[in-house]
């Protein structure tokens, strides 16, 4: 286990694997960390900016941290703000554990149904109570409210399920692919080579930015989040398999020479238990870290296709298309807590798992293990 006390000596590595941890707890409990339900419109509430928290009442006495009710007033044409008003009359107090909108506990939803809906497998357990919220009429808006008043924190936490499990659905789909196709290309050789290695050649020349253009201008506006889904999943992982499989056969060409493959071969051993068995496990050290630089790619795919309108859509959130707002010149002047929180995330995400693979690769460099 040397490999795992020098990752653990690596500052960015640990850097990296904390932040992820925090991401993925977060959004995993998403329906007990986020104050409100993401869909729920606040009244009067659209464009609000962060809530202000308050310690000392109008008075100027100390009764801990309150918000007021904050609507918004008329827009200012000239320079397009809006005045806020606060009913300063009715202090709402922070709490922790606070009850609101009613959620289920360990709910398990899958998009298997007959046409890729989402089913429900577990109902969960009934439960209303969340980390945060006020007490009264007042809202606490951490990152202010979008253009349907809808709480943007709340939006933020159940699009990070999307964007973060995106990556982890893509390479269940594309890495055993990749790694059967290289295993079985470099053990066998000849003729099955080159046709497997020929289909790869031509499957990393298509453009995946105009094939997913293409395919936005073609697909029906009627696919439902679930489909988009596992339609992203699809077209991502059938672009980024044929790179692995290019690597993995490299790596099986020198791993068949060794004596216990040939051993395996003397003993009459069928060729696919040898590739499964023995030679793929060899792979393991990249196939570890080529998972953690292949996540954030498709994170990002999933950001890009959400912007040309291929990805989800509004009314559901994922990072994507609630960055898709900074297309609009007017709420980068004005509504800026829209945008920096999801580019923020995307990019601490992508950063974390750089690192965190940076990190798996220094611990597990053969040359590194030996000193």
């Amino acid at each position: 286990m040397n490999w795992w006390h020098k990752l653990k000596k690596n500052p960015l590595a640990r850097l990296g694997a904390l932040l992820l941890l925090i991401f993925y707890v977060a959004v995993i409990a998403a329906d007990f960390v986020a104050p409100y339900n993401p869909y729920d419109p606040q009244l009067d509430g659209s464009l609000l900016p962060p809530t202000r928290i308050y310690w000392q009442n109008q008075a100027g006495q100390f009764i801990g941290p309150h918000v007021y009710p904050t609507t918004q007033g008329p827009t200012d044409l000239e320079t397009g703000k809006r005045e806020l008003k606060r009913d300063f009359s009715k202090p709402s107090p922070l709490r922790l554990f606070a009850r609101g909108s009613t959620y289920k506990l360990f709910q398990l939803r899958l998009p298997i149904g007959p046409n890729f809906d989402l089913v429900e497998l577990f109902g969960g357990i009934p439960c209303d109570v969340h980390l945060f919220g006020t007490v009264g009429e007042g809202k606490i808006n951490l990152l202010g409210t979008d253009e349907q008043a809808r709480d943007q924190f709340s939006r933020l936490l159940h699009g990070g399920r999307i964007s973060l499990s995106i990556g982890l659905v893509g390479i269940a789909v594309s890495f055993p692919i990749g790694l059967l196709v290289g295993g079985i290309s470099g053990y066998f050789g000849g003729w099955t080579d080159a046709v497997l290695m020929r289909l790869v050649e031509v499957l990393m020349t298509i453009p995946s930015l105009y094939l997913l253009v293409a395919l936005a201008a073609v697909l029906p506006p009627s696919l439902t989040s679930a489909q988009r889904f596992l339609l992203i999943v699809v077209i991502t992982s059938f672009i980024d398999w044929a790179g692995m499989a290019r690597v993995i056969r490299g790596q099986v060409l020198s791993i068949k020479e060794r004596e216990f493959i040939q051993a395996s071969q003397a003993m009459g051993a069928n060729p696919f238990y040898i590739i499964i068995r023995h030679v793929l496990p060899q792979t393991a050290t990249y196939v570890i870290i080529r998972t953690t630089l292949a996540i954030p790619s498709f994170i990002v795919a999933e950001s890009v296709l959400s912007l040309i309108g291929l990805g989800i859509q509004p009314p559901d959130p994922s990072w994507g298309n609630l960055l898709s707002v900074a297309t609009n010149a007017s709420m980068l002047v004005l509504q800026p807590w829209l945008i920096w929180p999801p580019a923020l995330l995307i990019i601490l995400t992508v950063l974390a798992f750089n690192l965190l693979g940076d990190g798996l690769r220094d611990a597990l460099d053969p040359r590194s293990l030996q000193r």
